[in-house]
């Protein structure tokens, strides 16, 4: 009996002085962890170019004694840090790249960077929140690192290039790390990624299981007809009038054909390139869009909807059309078990009633193609002042986060990691 007592006070005293060790650890790291993201910030790099950043990452990993794996899927950095023995294996994910945007703020240290994008001149801005993203991780990172005789497995830090999708004519992203191994040696049992959001007040977490964001597939559809003058019409086949219909046809697959109780879906034409002169109907036109599910059937069916009818409707005005579509990520699917084992973490971290359920989104996210392999999760970080009634939304030129939400993305994946490996 006596020493059963000493052992639970020796247990009880460790565990105290821990939790108040850490804490004043993580107070320690917020100020660093600010400072990087404003360094990303001001030096943002597009998809693919980010060498300056992995270059910050990587020194900073390096500094703290961990593996470092650098030039993964271009410019990708992958950090291993390893415990105190054998155990599992946890991957936890940030996203680097910024965005082609032109900011517009007046913060100390927003971006001036100019760049010329698919024949374009525009600024260069983490519109996204990707520099807190990765901030966040490289504060895990040096957590984790003083701390490795509690851990019992391996971390596995992945910092990944190219989220916004590479450049035309170039591979990168998530598909590529796995193609290159970032998720073997060693064998990665589950991964946990987050998204700071501009609507999410700080100090709350928000997730989904399931199906949490879309599948998002890319379509062209190339539509021939006759051309001719414009005063006489019925001379040729009209192009631009067989787009018309078209679009208006696909739209009935959303709301007369899926099934939208089950799942969201989304068909959307975001491009039309048709014609070179007001008085000549021309002889093609090319539409360029997306499609957002959530669910598999559902896609299965839009897919082959989109194709029946596009060619059809084509063929009905005298006209003939032909239809691609390219995969840009797949369904982001928080394993269902693996958010019921590690959600009591998030409740630790944020406090229990700033942890909430939500329905699914139609954006999309290459965590995705992780996800398809091993169980993961992937959950949304408040960056909203509170009370805030104005809210700049992400990929735009006034995108605005709070960094005081920051450090809770530090405590949730440091607390995720901690249990995960217990």
């Amino acid at each position: 009996m006596k020493y059963t007592f000493l052992f639970l006070t020796y247990f009880i005293v460790s565990f105290v002085f821990g939790q108040t060790a850490l804490e004043q650890q993580f107070k320690e790291i917020e100020p660093k962890v600010i400072e990087w993201r404003r360094y990303f910030h001001q030096n943002p790099e597009l998809s693919n170019r980010e060498f300056k950043t992995a270059e910050v990452i990587a020194d900073h990993l390096n500094r703290l004694g961990l593996e470092v794996k650098t030039g993964v899927a271009h410019t990708g950095v992958v950090g291993i840090l390893k415990g105190i023995g054998p155990g599992k294996v946890i991957a936890l994910r940030a996203d680097i790249d910024a965005l082609p945007v032109t900011e517009r703020n007046d913060l100390p240290f927003r971006s001036d960077v100019k760049t010329i994008f698919l024949g374009t001149e525009t600024g260069v801005m983490h519109a996204c929140g990707h520099d807190a993203h990765t901030a966040i991780l490289m504060g895990v990172a040096e957590i984790l690192s003083q701390h490795k005789d509690k851990i019992k497995g391996t971390v596995k830090f992945i910092f990944q290039p190219a989220e916004e999708t590479p450049p035309p004519g170039e591979d990168g992203g998530s598909r590529m790390m796995i193609k290159e191994g970032v998720l073997e040696n060693p064998k990665v049992d589950a991964i946990f990624g987050l998204h700071i959001r501009s609507g999410v007040n700080i100090g709350e977490i928000h997730y989904k299981p399931g199906g949490a964001m879309a599948a998002v597939e890319r379509f062209v559809i190339n539509v021939k007809g006759k051309q001719t003058h414009g005063s006489e019409p019925w001379n040729g086949v009209d192009p631009i009038l067989i787009s018309a219909k078209i679009i208006d046809g696909l739209q009935t697959i959303i709301s007369r054909e899926s099934e939208l109780i089950n799942e969201a879906a989304v068909i959307s034409v975001g491009k039309i390139t048709s014609g070179v002169r007001f008085n000549i109907i021309p002889e093609s036109a090319e539409m360029i869009g997306t499609i957002r599910t959530l669910d598999p059937d559902m896609k299965t069916l839009i897919i082959k909807r989109m194709t029946e009818m596009t060619e059809t409707i084509a063929k009905a005005y005298g006209g003939s059309a032909t239809i691609s579509f390219s995969n840009e990520t797949a369904i982001t699917y928080n394993d269902h078990k693996l958010v019921e084992l590690m959600l009591p973490s998030l409740k630790k971290a944020a406090g229990e009633n700033n942890v909430r359920q939500i329905k699914a989104e139609t954006i999309g996210e290459d965590f995705s193609y992780f996800q398809e392999l091993i169980p993961g999760f992937y959950f949304y970080l408040g960056g909203m002042t509170k009370g805030n009634t104005q809210v700049f939304p992400h990929h735009t030129p006034d995108f605005y986060i709070d960094e005081k939400g920051l450090l809770l993305g530090v405590k949730a994946f440091t607390q995720i990691t901690f249990d995960y490996l217990q």
